[in-house]
Order: structure tokens, then sequence, then C-alpha cells
């Protein structure tokens, strides 16, 4: 079930760079590398149990937000396009995963500080069906130089956390 990279959207280098990454580390791949069943395309199950959704992009909306009565225009003032998310049934927390790739200068470096709102606007998001919010960038070994110590510090400052090149299973409590 590997995920092929779209050929579309994106900056002037995405499609070569960044999209190929964030298509090709895929949550639902992770899962079931590591034994969970994946039913109706966001069912995560663990011996027949239903433990989470996977519910990437507009899924989030779909599979998690609506059944459960929200709609993000009465909370928050504009949609939210997580790259993968996951619901943990178990401790009843939504995990945000974005996935960043970067190989020279450009837009991202800017993207990885606004982590803090867009946390907040989750937490905004979920707050009326007391879901707890975890934010989480998976990063490519471009932002281990050390010109991105004070940026992965921010991170850090703002509750999110990050990840070099892996979906954290163990941190999803999986």
């Amino acid at each position: 079930m590997a995920n092929l990279p779209n050929k579309h959207g994106g900056g002037s280098k995405t499609n070569i760079n960044g999209l190929h990454f964030e298509q090709t580390t895929s949550l639902n791949d992770a899962l079931i590398n590591k034994g969970y069943t994946i039913k109706n395309d966001s069912d995560v199950y663990q011996n027949n149990k239903k433990i989470g959704i996977s519910a990437p992009k507009h899924k989030l909306y779909k599979n998690i937000l609506k059944p459960r009565g929200i709609n993000f225009e009465d909370i928050i003032s504009k949609k939210l396009l997580p790259d993968d998310a996951f619901y943990n049934l178990n401790n009843n927390t939504i995990y945000i995963l974005e996935k960043k790739f970067q190989n020279s200068e450009g837009s991202v470096d800017e993207k990885l500080q606004t982590c803090g709102f867009k946390k907040w606007e989750y937490e905004k998001l979920f707050s009326p069906i007391d879901i707890k919010v975890e934010y989480i960038y998976i990063l490519n070994d471009w932002f281990k130089h050390s010109k991105y110590s004070d940026t992965l510090d921010y991170i850090i400052l703002q509750n999110c956390h990050y990840y070099f090149n892996e979906i954290p299973l163990h941190f999803l409590n999986l």
C-alpha cells in the first residue's frame, strides 16, 4: 500500500522535493508495517479492536469532526488540512502530523514557526468534544543543521514536537 508521489501542486520545486517526501511517509503505511489493520480507509484496529482513526487532510472533518457534530466554520475561520492525523481512542488525543521537507533555503523555514498558532487552532476545534491535541512535525535531515537550533527550540517551547524522517508511532501511544 505504498503511496505514490503526486505530480501536481505546490511551489516550483515541491514536486521533486517536498511533495514526494510528504506522500511517501504515510501514517497508514507505518501502521500496517507495525501490524495494525486499517478498515474503511481510516479505522485502525489492533487484535480486532478499534483503537483509533487515521484521518489526513479532509478526512479529519469527514471521519472525526462531522460525526461528532462539529462544523469547523462555527469554531475557526479557516479549514486546516493536516498531512496526517491520528485520533487515539484509548487516550482521547488527536495527533496532528505535519511533514516538512527542505533541501535548500525556502518558505518552510518560516512555516515551522507557526506551530504554536496551528496547535491553538486545533485545540479550539477539538475543545467542544474534549479531545486533547498534540502537534508534531516530521522533518527531513535538512533541519538538523545548526541554523535551525533556535527554530527547533521554539517548537518545543510552543509545546509542539518534532521527529526526523519517521512517523513516531511510540509518541502516538501505539
